[in-house]
């Protein structure tokens, strides 16, 4: 039986910064939650390899931009630790697609045929849930589990930590997290959730992916190449 991480795997970076938190009572709490669930015979998503995907991806010193999700998908074979992406031989999730029909219009991209962000994480691209797990088939269903406090204290450090960052926050969800992040060190977009049911009350058009290259290019740091291979 698969059980999720004692100790994450996680880059050693990531592992300095967060260390206090691996560390206190609630997280804890969570992995033993987690592999009450397991136990229980109930299927989560990611796969305990995957859950932390995001930050073994993207260094905690390379991050130049958060986009930040909810939680993952829950559909068999989507959610692999990176918000809004899923592995290349799965349908592209229609907030996704959502995603690119913004870049093609806002920097004129071709449309990928596949919804795999890596090419994005391992530019700088930190590609965070707010909530890192989910049972099969019940969106949100780990709400309230301690992720959240733990992904508060990744944006809390990287908003001390780190200076010139984009944090694009789509959503009520989302938009909350912004009154953590300071504006006077980093560029804060918001937009309506790119999901079918709310991407044509403002996402359509909000250009924040050349708005975000102008930033980085403001701060001395080298642009996204946001055109997903394939």
């Amino acid at each position: 039986m698969q059980t999720p991480p004692v100790e994450p795997k996680i880059h050693p970076s990531w592992g300095k910064a967060l260390e206090s938190e691996f560390r206190k009572p609630y997280f804890t709490e969570l992995k033993s939650k987690l592999l009450a669930e397991r136990e229980q015979g109930v299927r989560i998503f990611p796969p305990g390899k995957f859950i932390f995907h995001a930050f073994d991806r993207t260094p905690f010193d390379s991050v130049k931009v958060v986009i930040l999700g909810q939680d993952p998908y829950h559909g068999p074979g989507q959610a692999h630790g990176l918000s809004f992406s899923v592995p290349h031989d799965v349908p592209v999730p229609p907030s996704l697609g959502n995603i690119y029909k913004e870049l093609k219009a806002d920097l004129g991209l071709s449309i990928p045929n596949h919804g795999n962000l890596e090419h994005w994480a391992d530019q700088g691209v930190l590609l965070l849930n707010s909530i890192l797990t989910v049972r099969a088939h019940q969106a949100a269903s780990h709400h309230g589990f301690g992720w959240e406090k733990f992904t508060d204290a990744v944006i809390h450090r990287l908003n001390l930590d780190r200076d010139g960052l984009v944090f694009m926050l789509w959503g009520g969800y989302a938009k909350q997290k912004g009154s953590m992040i300071d504006r006077g060190r980093h560029l804060i977009l918001h937009a309506a959730h790119p999901s079918p049911l709310s991407a044509y009350n403002g996402f359509h058009g909000c250009k924040h992916f050349s708005q975000a290259n102008d930033y980085l290019k403001s701060q001395g740091k080298d642009p996204i190449d946001w055109q997903v291979p394939g």
